[in-house]
């Protein structure tokens, strides 16, 4: 992602030969041989187009004033896009499109893993889409190529990058947006070259298939190295947000979104600001409070209060304990709003 402020055969000569009858007829059986080869050849369907069912992703984040672009990959032909999470994370507003077509759609988020980092879009109102052509990472052998597809640098076209496997199972830190750091787990490294707007596209192999999802980029010295989640994975992630069934991992739907500036406090959650009209002011809640727990639930600090909000959804009512600027204990009740996947 990248985030923009206001990824042999010689031609034949013709020769004469002069040769007697018999040895004739054995030559003219080799030329019908390898013109029957030809025609096999020939014959085989051609590998797909690395293009193919590759997509444009590009958000609004209007909580921070800013805009971001990435990569997507077409899994079903009525617009299931699968991304990377961090592509679509803080998104207000999704727009997905076609290359091919130069046809641009508003995009829907059904669901999303944030520690495996993949999301999984819905397109409204389309149809009959090129989807791509899924591989089979478990058979991915050291050495093979590969090649990279993406948005390069957020510029609105599509670039290939070639490459190789060079390691299977990788186990990488990825810095997140607020500083922290996660890990992230069985990935194909890739020397193909990826740059910000290449997140979420795919890696392929030889024969055109998607063997990885495109997701983080790292440079030591003079070799640069690529990260991919592996397309099993993904696939697999895919089908669960599909098929509604969220989990401690898995987030399906709307984001439920309560309107602070999470801070990390000495006993809590320090809100170090509130979003006008959010539901957090709405209920009451000032700069300088300091959030202890919700719905008896203690909160530590701000990866406890996301983890607790990532259960719920947009509509759910939660009752918030906190200590006021004035160190009085207090109470309030707060309705959460559809909000920006985290």
């Amino acid at each position: 992602m990248v985030r923009m402020h206001q990824n042999p055969y010689p031609a034949l000569r013709n020769r004469r030969f002069t040769v007697p009858m018999r040895r004739a007829l054995v030559l003219l059986a080799v030329v019908a041989a390898i013109a029957g080869t030809q025609n096999a050849v020939a014959a085989t369907p051609k590998a797909p187009s690395p293009t193919k069912g590759v997509v444009i992703v590009n958000t609004d984040l209007g909580l921070e004033n800013a805009s971001a672009a990435g990569t997507g990959i077409v899994l079903t032909k009525d617009g299931q896009i699968l991304t990377n999470n961090h592509v679509i994370a803080g998104a207000t507003t999704i727009r997905v499109t076609v290359p091919a077509t130069h046809r641009t759609y508003t995009a829907d988020v059904l669901g999303y893993d944030v520690t495996d980092d993949i999301a999984l879009l819905k397109l409204e109102r389309a149809s009959s889409l090129a989807t791509a052509t899924v591989g089979n990472s478990s058979r991915l052998k050291v050495g093979q190529p590969a090649r990279a597809v993406g948005n390069a640098n957020g510029a609105g076209k599509l670039v290939i990058t070639k490459g190789k496997v060079v390691a299977l199972n990788r186990t990488i830190s990825v810095q997140q947006e607020d500083g922290t750091f996660s890990k992230l787990a069985n990935l194909v490294a890739t020397t193909a070259k990826l740059v910000p707007g290449d997140s979420g596209g795919p890696l392929i192999d030889a024969a055109g298939k998607v063997i990885g999802v495109d997701a983080a980029g790292s440079a030591n010295g003079s070799s640069a190295v690529g990260f991919a989640i592996a397309i099993n994975k993904a696939v697999s992630i895919s089908r669960q947000i599909a098929a509604s069934k969220a989990s401690p991992l898995v987030h399906i739907g709307a984001t439920a979104f309560m309107g602070i500036q999470a801070q990390d406090g000495p006993t809590g959650v320090l809100v170090g600001g509130v979003i006008p009209g959010s539901p957090a002011e709405a209920a009451g809640l000032q700069a300088g409070d300091v959030i202890t727990s919700i719905d008896g639930t203690t909160i530590a600090n701000s990866a406890g209060l996301r983890a607790l909000l990532f259960g719920h959804h947009p509509g759910d009512s939660i009752t918030i304990a906190y200590t006021d600027t004035a160190g009085a204990s207090q109470t309030t009740t707060v309705t959460l709003a559809d909000g920006p996947p985290v």
